[in-house]
């Protein structure tokens, strides 16, 4: 059993990030079906690697300047896997009027205008928002918004069904329906980074990721019919940057 779940856990590593795994790891989809859960602790490693680089590179550089090098951290170990899908997303629903266009959009390797102004402000939102976080919770911000914005998109696999008629999907060997072991699973990883912020507001966020979850869970559904693996990275983007917008707020307003 143990031994299964140490599989499961380093296929859902091989699969959301570029991280060298063990020699027996694949893409097994027996495997694959059950990764989901391990979506937020996987982000909680990626959320560390991310603020371990940071305050190396703040040995040498400004802030502003790490974090800038972090977000560059971030995307060589995701592979800018959910960045990918945010901008796919943006392409397909701003050009897309029908299910079937929206989907072939979607499908396309290149990234359009939609998509371009997409990533260009989310990650200018994602600096400046991260830029005037107090600096002491810079480390925890990044390591609890890498896990809750992955609750959040993990949330949509518990949730709705997946877009059938996208076969090349991403998230097709992820489609299988969460059991509510597993997503009390990626729950407890999702949200156990919080306490390190040590300020109880911080649970206040909940709420607009619980809205982003909604409004987007109703979105998909209404034109596409469920969701797909670029819905799920366009989700975790919104809720990551949404989450940094949020701890800004609370440490404007409760510090």
């Amino acid at each position: 059993m143990i031994k299964k779940e140490i599989r499961i856990f380093f296929t859902a590593l091989m699969f959301f990030t570029r991280i060298p795994c063990p020699k027996n790891t694949d893409h097994s989809e027996e495997y694959l079906n059950r990764a989901s859960k391990y979506f937020t602790l996987v982000g909680i490693i990626v959320g560390c690697l991310v603020a371990i680089s940071y305050c190396i590179f703040e040995l040498i550089f400004s802030p502003n300047i790490s974090l800038l090098l972090s977000f560059v951290v971030s995307l060589l170990i995701t592979g800018a896997f959910h960045e990918d899908g945010f901008a796919d997303v943006c392409d397909g629903f701003g050009g897309g009027w029908t299910k079937e266009k929206i989907l072939e959009i979607m499908k396309d390797s290149q990234v359009g205008t939609y998509g371009a102004a997409g990533l260009i402000l989310i990650f200018a939102l994602k600096y400046l928002a991260l830029s005037e976080i107090p600096q002491q919770f810079t480390v925890f911000s990044f390591i609890s918004a890498h896990a809750i914005s992955r609750l959040t998109s993990v949330s949509l696999i518990y949730t709705e069904e997946y877009a059938r008629e996208d076969l090349l999907s991403k998230a097709k060997p992820l489609a299988t329906k969460m059991s509510h072991t597993d997503f009390l699973v990626a729950c407890i990883f999702g949200l156990a980074p919080l306490f390190l912020l040590q300020n109880n507001f911080v649970f206040l966020l909940l709420i607009p990721l619980i809205l982003i979850k909604l409004y987007f869970s109703h979105y998909f559904n209404k034109w596409i019919g469920g969701y797909t693996g670029d819905c799920l990275g366009a989700v975790q983007q919104i809720a990551e940057v949404v989450y940094y917008l949020g701890l800004l707020i609370i440490f404007n307003c409760f510090s």
